[in-house]
């Protein structure tokens, strides 16, 4: 079964399917580089402006930083949001 999610202002299709891999060439610890940066700007990116702290905080790309979103996604590690964008819901982000 795939499903399409809108990802924020990029309007990228993602397909998704029932396993969650993470991204190829993307640690460990990138994902959790990325999960605190997302935490510091309060859980939600939708702009622009969201992405590039994440990205500096992280040190990731941005190529890593949409990975890591679908690959959080697809792990129901975050929500997309009816008004675009998504919001993380683990760890710091959680509740």
């Amino acid at each position: 079964m795939k499903t399409g999610i809108r990802l924020g202002i990029f309007g990228i299709a993602i397909g998704l399917s029932g396993c969650a891999l993470p991204p190829d060439g993307v640690s460990q610890q990138d994902i959790a580089n990325y999960e605190a940066a997302v935490a510091s700007i309060g859980c939600v990116m939708a702009h622009e402006s969201d992405y590039l702290p994440v990205e500096f905080q992280a040190g990731l790309t941005r190529e890593q930083t949409l990975a890591i979103t679908k690959y959080e996604l697809a792990a129901e590690r975050a929500v997309s949001l009816p008004e675009g964008g998504v919001k993380l819901t683990t760890g710091a982000c959680a509740g």
